[in-house]
């Protein structure tokens, strides 16, 4: 059942931040009730195509970006502009560990669902909210979504090609990476709360930034900065700390060479018959090959043009020097190990034939992830949900 098992997640979150955080709840057994609005339900319902296909092999209609974020989990059309859905989400309030949401600030206090009245009815409720900036500050009731996060933030100051070559520019990072990120932070930080409940038998109030995660996740770079004063700016592919540490063009594609100690560039120069590089006292040790990563670079470059990407991947992972290609999605697929862990799986879905699933990461020792729910229709578990917990 999972180590969530009995844990019940009152759910109005949409989008992907708080669908991702319910998503990793609910693959940890916790049984989560997404309420949506009757009629049109969470937007990325309508975000395609792609479509799920029905049985028929035609489209369903529902997206598959909704797919990717909802398996688990309840669907219960209620409207909580009114006010009998005002009093179904209150009881259902009370039944429930944790309630998470990402409407606009304010939204939720309106109809008496924010956390100072659910408190009132359920003061062992774990009450998280998700927005763009935060509860409070100059920005906190202003809209916002994940791509003027990645701008906001800084990381697509640090995401692209550097100026002056070809294709200079910034990047958005080719997911909603600011979301997920918030998302399991969010997820972490219900467990912490529902772990110390544990002890204090009180609930608690999550406060969570798109803003604050992005920001606290750029790790490095932001310590780059504080420590040195100077703002980290983009380089591709290459990192600011590690050399070689970047795409590499080869004989017919690219390679991703990962070089991480100085042992491993010393491995790397032997198996490319490059030893010269590795006595170079400029480039023996990490620091020196940062500060001479102009005159490195293009040796390296040179070398990795000689061979294929294949040849590269198997000459460099007899000799332990990290490395890969870079994969297309397809590709990622049909990699042997992404196949032997098992990644891909399929759900059964409502409307006939399968859903393609991507598994949950984690792998207990003792516990066993079950996927039995798909993402399900709108309003697909309202009457069983409120017949089973409010006798309606």
């Amino acid at each position: 059942m999972g180590p969530l098992a009995g844990i019940k997640v009152l759910d109005l979150s949409r989008i992907l931040a708080g669908p991702w955080a319910t998503q990793c709840l609910a693959d940890f057994g916790a049984t989560v009730w997404k309420v949506e609005k009757p009629g049109a339900g969470d937007d990325t319902r309508h975000w395609g195509p792609p479509w799920v296909k029905t049985g028929k092999g035609k489209d369903s209609g529902e997206a598959a970006y909704f797919a990717s974020t909802n398996r688990g989990k309840r669907s219960l059309a209620i409207d909580f502009t009114k006010p009998a859905g005002q009093q179904i989400i209150r009881s259902l309030a009370m039944r429930a560990d944790v309630f998470i949401e990402n409407f606009k600030v304010g939204t939720l206090a309106k109809y008496r669902l924010g956390y100072a009245s659910l408190k009132g009815v359920n003061p062992k409720l774990v009450y998280c909210s998700i927005s763009a900036f935060g509860q409070d500050g100059p920005a906190a009731n202003d809209p916002g979504y994940d791509a003027m996060i990645q701008a906001i933030s800084g990381l697509m100051s640090v995401t692209g090609i550097p100026d002056g070559e070809p294709g200079a520019g910034p990047v958005k990072v080719g997911v909603a990476v600011s979301d997920l990120i918030t998302g399991m932070y969010a997820a972490c930080a219900i467990m912490a709360a529902l772990n110390e409940r544990e002890q204090s038998g009180r609930g608690d109030y999550i406060d969570l930034a798109l803003l604050d995660a992005q920001v606290a996740a750029l790790a490095n770079q932001t310590l780059n900065y504080l420590v040195s004063g100077k703002a980290p700016v983009r380089r591709g592919t290459a990192h600011p700390n590690i050399v070689p540490y970047q795409a590499f063009p080869t004989k017919d594609a690219w390679l991703m060479l990962a070089v991480g100690n100085d042992r491993q560039f010393a491995d790397f120069c032997r198996a490319a018959g490059a030893t010269a590089l590795a006595k170079d006292k400029r480039f023996a040790a990490n620091a020196g090959r940062v500060l001479h990563r102009a005159a490195l670079i293009p040796a390296v470059e040179k070398l990795c043009r000689k061979k294929t990407t294949k040849e590269w991947v198997k000459i460099l992972t007899r000799a332990n020097v990290p490395c890969g290609p870079i994969n297309s999605i397809a590709e990622v697929f049909r990699e042997p190990q992404v196949k032997h862990r098992l990644m891909r799986f399929d759900l059964p879905h409502a409307l006939g034939g399968k859903v393609p699933q991507v598994r949950n990461p984690v792998l207990f020792s003792r516990n066993t992830l079950e996927y039995s729910i798909p993402p399900p229709l709108l309003g697909e578990h309202t009457d069983a949900v409120l017949s089973a917990e409010l006798g309606l």
